[in-house]
């Protein structure tokens, strides 16, 4: 649930690092190509050895920055590596970058990732991929769009954020405190949070103390509303203005990672995420000195005064808000909202008309989410899935229940045993059912090829 914070305007250059006369800009730090580099022109279809690194190098980095797991980078570039004639590269991707060869004794590139994708320049990487798959793009055409993926503007940079962030904090407020009060206060507080987010994107506020201050400013006006009678569980309250930051896609897929065998690059999100939950956490806590919030602030209590239709109409607000932040294609937006549907579906299905516990219902969330996206990806090649699936994490919600469980544990640890357990039962169980879901579509990609090729081989 992590949204990604928009690069520096100003271009950059990353210097050669595998003895080319130039390896180009980086696509992580959004450079301009330029004729004297020697770069391919989109019509030319011959490319050098170090181009060749730079294309591979830039579709994984693309890949990192887009939130797939490092195991998934490394599949999706070996099988395009292997589409364009190279079928020896090797590659390690981790999160901050990735250093590919084009064969055992090869020289290597190595390519930063700095910063996230939006979900529309995650759908021009998968479409990058899908081409080069399938030989319907050019490696040279593949290289130049790369080049110029992080200058592909926002259809709405200023009032989509805003107005993203309102219907989103206002759509979570009506899955995770469905009372009128919390939804008026994340609608209201939501600016905020996006006021800091195109600030540090100015770096005008540090990324590392963004947590801090966004914890700390909502906090602050969550515990005063409380203190005057005007919401409950303030808690659960100040969750969705700041939902949008909290890691809970990067402690996720850290998981996934690990289970998968990607262990430096598990280990270091998981690290990472927790220390951003940490920040967090330590912004609440500094809010409730301020306003001296009574102990009773910190219950984590659910409030439900809309009735069971709020949290599908917070569905749809959640992702209209998505759409608009992410500058999601209009052509992506009905299948990225059948995938969030299913996925709600199902976690309110097994939560609320099984009984069953909340870590149970977030893994057949997560299986479904997983198994959905690939299985619409299969069907329609042309759909990327990590813009069908990413949205369904801001639904599944793991980063606020840990943000709410560590808090807790700041403040007062004798009551937060039982909250910290459902949160790690939850991040745990949306692990275990997104490396589930996607080894089943997996499986049956597997088959539905081997049945194509069966079918091809046969005697007409």
């Amino acid at each position: 649930m992590s949204l990604p914070i928009p690069p520096d305007p100003s271009p950059q250059t990353t210097p050669a690092r595998d003895g080319a006369p130039d390896a180009g800009p980086s696509v992580a730090q959004g450079a301009a190509p330029r004729s004297a580099q020697g770069a391919a022109s989109p019509a030319d279809d011959r490319m050098t050895p170090a181009q060749t690194r730079q294309l591979l190098v830039y579709l994984a980095a693309a890949h990192m920055a887009a939130g797939a797991g490092a195991h998934e980078a490394e599949e999706d570039v070996v099988r395009a590596a292997r589409a364009i004639g190279l079928p020896g590269v090797q590659m390690q991707a981790n999160p901050n970058g990735v250093t590919l060869g084009l064969g055992h004794g090869e020289p290597a590139t190595f390519e930063s990732v700095e910063g996230s994708l939006r979900l529309d320049q995650t759908a021009r990487v998968a479409a990058i991929q899908h081409g080069l798959e399938t030989g319907s793009l050019t490696p040279a055409d593949a290289l130049a769009t790369l080049r110029g993926l992080r200058r592909q503007r926002a259809r709405f940079p200023v009032v989509g954020m805003y107005l993203g962030g309102l219907v989103v904090a206002a759509g979570i407020a009506g899955i995770l405190q469905p009372t009128w009060p919390s939804v008026l206060f994340a609608a209201l507080a939501s600016p905020v949070t996006v006021a800091l987010i195109r600030l540090t994107g100015r770096r005008l506020v540090p990324a590392a103390l963004l947590p801090l201050f966004a914890g700390f400013i909502v906090a602050a006006a969550a515990f005063a509303a409380f203190d005057a009678g005007l919401v409950a569980s303030p808690l659960r309250t100040m969750l969705p203005p700041v939902a949008v930051l909290l890691p809970g896609a990067l402690i996720v897929t850290g998981l996934s990672e690990l289970v998968a065998g990607a262990m430096v690059s598990g280990a270091a999100r998981l690290a990472h995420g927790t220390a951003q939950l940490v920040m967090f956490a330590a912004g609440v806590a500094g809010a409730s000195l301020l306003t001296h919030a009574p102990s009773s602030a910190f219950v984590n209590t659910r409030v439900d005064e809309l009735g069971p239709l709020a949290g599908f109409i917070g569905l749809g607000a959640v992702t209209i808000g998505i759409c608009l932040m992410e500058s999601v294609p209009r052509r992506l937006a009905p299948w990225v909202l059948a995938v969030t549907t299913l996925t709600y579906a199902t976690q309110w299905s097994i939560q609320n008309w099984l009984a069953y516990p909340a870590w149970a219902g977030a893994c057949a969330g997560a299986f479904v989410a997983a198994f959905s996206a690939w299985v619409m990806a299969l069907a329609r090649p042309t759909l990327p899935r990590m813009v069908l699936f990413l949205p369904s994490f801001w639904l599944l919600v793991p980063g606020s229940l840990g943000l709410v469980s560590v808090t807790q544990l700041a403040i007062d640890p004798h009551e937060s045993w039982k909250t910290a357990t459902n949160a790690s039962g939850a991040i745990v169980g949306i692990a275990l059912g997104l490396v589930f879901g996607t080894s089943a579509a997996r499986g049956l990609r597997v088959t539905i090829r081997r049945a194509r090729r069966g079918r091809a081989s046969r005697p007409a």
